[in-house]
Order: structure tokens, then sequence, then C-alpha cells
């Protein structure tokens, strides 16, 4: 598993607290030329058992076609080559109309195969308040470019439980993102207050409870008369079409991660570069056999597969496993333990009660 970092965007959104740069043309060559050279660096690392890469941000699709060509190029040179299980490239939907048919044969040129695409909403107001540069029409017009190129898997995100939003504006979002493309894949997340973002430095107070609790509800409702699995707290997927390279972390695969603020994993330390577009530093951190056991529970909790029974039994104290399993917050069956999608949303409390 391969991770790139792209921090960079044309315009940051008011809900986004993560590093990202406002690129420009000197910025991006500078971001290119620092990737490149770590990832030749990283020669003969092991990447991990699972073939994938995912480009992530920021806003990949800030960059030219001549840049991801150089990144490829690096990988290749450095024994990472596909062809890929599976090679995502997250994209503004803006991106796409602007750069139009040819921006998206060319990345699946090189082999990408899997676009996931920051939809966000369908309505014009709440993307107007979060900043982002595309409307909602503009959003269904990079949705249909993308399946016109022969996109064979393509995900969508959303955001739900906006102080305000109406649930018929949420649900009308959902129901027409899905009757205009059907998306193999779609990520739902609720709004949160994330550090650094425009909505603390504004004062933005979070919708309720009952109305985020509302909204998620009727997504997993709506979700599963579309035909989708529930596969993850947040994740939705047609049969066959689970997010590869995503399900590797919460599973704790290893993988290498390239680019200012990216992250990595090899199994038994984490290690991160520092927030910068150029001439970051690597820092890491051991993880304890106490963590390690933490950290399974926290994320195989958050699949609907869950985690070994037989595991949780060992890990956890007896008697609050078996309060969590006699009310209903855990199921236990085939060996397995896992949290039932009506439980889903106070997810969090049923692993804090765990650990």
């Amino acid at each position: 598993m391969i991770y790139v970092h792209v921090p960079l965007c044309r315009s940051f959104c008011t809900y986004c607290g993560f590093y990202s740069e406002i690129a420009g043309d000197a910025l991006k060559n500078r971001y290119v030329e620092a990737l490149t050279a770590e990832i030749l660096s990283s020669k003969g690392a092991d990447p991990g058992p699972l073939h994938t890469l995912y480009f992530g941000g920021g806003t990949p699709s800030t960059l030219d076609i001549a840049d991801f060509e150089r990144i490829f190029a690096a990988l290749g040179e450095a024994g990472f080559r596909g062809p890929w299980e599976e090679c995502t490239v997250e994209v503004n939907p803006e991106d796409i109309v602007t750069r139009g048919p040819a921006y998206v044969e060319a990345l699946m040129a090189l082999g990408v195969n899997r676009f996931s695409v920051g939809i966000q909403s369908l309505d014009d107001g709440i993307l107007r308040w979060m900043n982002r540069r595309h409307d909602a029409a503009r959003g269904l017009r990079a949705l249909e470019i993308l399946r016109g190129c022969g996109v064979g898997n393509l995900s969508a995100d959303l955001i739900f439980g906006i102080a305000g939003l109406p649930d018929a504006v949420w649900e009308d979002s959902v129901r027409r993102l899905v009757e205009a493309a059907h998306p193999e894949h779609i990520s739902a997340y609720q709004l949160s207050l994330e550090e650094g973002s425009a909505l603390v430095e504004g004062n933005y107070r979070e919708a309720p409870e009952e109305l985020c609790r509302g909204q998620y509800d009727r997504l997993c409702a709506l979700m599963r008369s579309y035909g989708y699995e529930h596969y993850e707290i947040s994740n939705f997927a047609l049969p066959g079409f689970r997010a590869v390279h995503n399900a590797g972390y919460w599973k704790r695969i290893p993988y290498l991660g390239f680019g200012g603020g990216a992250h990595g994993f090899d199994g038994v330390k984490r290690y991160w570069n520092t927030c910068r577009v150029s001439g970051y530093r690597r820092e890491s951190e051991n993880i304890t056999p106490e963590n390690s056991k933490i950290e399974r529970i926290m994320l195989s909790l958050r699949m609907s597969d869950g985690e070994e029974a037989s595991f949780l039994h060992r890990a956890c104290r007896e008697e609050v496993l078996a309060g969590l399993l006699s009310e209903g917050a855990l199921v236990e069956r085939d060996g397995r333990i896992r949290i039932p999608e009506d439980h889903f949303f106070v997810s969090d409390e049923i692993i804090k009660e765990l650990v």
C-alpha cells in the first residue's frame, strides 16, 4: 500500500482542517521535486502486502498530467510499479469539468482505476457556505464526464449533520447523487469542528445530536434501498466495490506514506512527515503492545465484519463485553463480534467502554 499526500488546494473549504497550501505553478513544482526525491530515496522499502496506490489531499486534481507523469515515473524507478489492484485519485468536481475528458483519460492511461469525487452536497446554498468551487450542476457534470470516460469505480463524498440543514435537503442530495451516477462507493461524514478550520475561527456551533442521528439513520435506509452494503461506519459500497486501500488502514496493514503531511505504518512504528510542501522531515513513534491492542479494537469495530471474538474476549474486560452483548450494542456470531448497524452512530461510546 502506498499513500501519496498532495497538500495543495485552489481554495480552502470552511470545514477543512487538513494541512494544505494554495497551489501555484512554482509551489507545485517544488512539491513534485520534493515528493519524487523522497520516493526515489525509498527504493527497496516494503510497501506491504496490498498492491494499492492512493493520492489524497488537499486536492490531487490541482496537479497537471505532467506532474502525475513525474510521480508515476519516480514510483516505477523506486520499484513501486503497476498494474495496481486499486489506484485512487481524489478529485474536485470543478477540476474535472474545467480540465475535461482528456485529463481523466490521461490519468487512466497512467493506471488510475478509481476516482474519489468530493461532491459533499448537491445544494447550491450549502456548497457556497462550504466555500466549494463547484455548484450542484458542475458536480453532476463531473460525474457525467467520469462515466463518459469509462470510469467503472467511482466514489463520492457527502457531508451531513450541518446545523440548519433540513432533512429534506440532505435526502435530496443523496437521492440525486445515486440516481444521476449510481457511484460504486459513497462515503458520508458527519460535519465536525476541525482545529484550524474556518468553522472554528467563525464560532460555528455543531448541529444537535438528534439532527445528526436522524440524517445518519435516513442515509442508512436510503443506501440499503439502493442496494449498497454498509461495510464501515461512514462507507457504503455496491457488492464487490469496498475501498481496498482504506480497508487496509482499518485492518492495520503496513503502508508507505509520501509527501508533506503524509503518514505511514510499518506494523510496529507509525511515522509522519512534517507539514511542509518541501524540506519536510520525518518523525515517528513506536506503538506499544497496549496501544496496538487498542488500535486493533477501535479500527476493526468500525467495519461491519467486526473482530475475532476470541481476541476481544482476551483483550477486554469480560463483564464489560458481556454487558454490551446483552444489551445489543455488540453482536457475536460465527466467531466474530461486531457493532450492528443500528448502533453504528454511537460506536465511539461503545468502543470507549471496551478500551
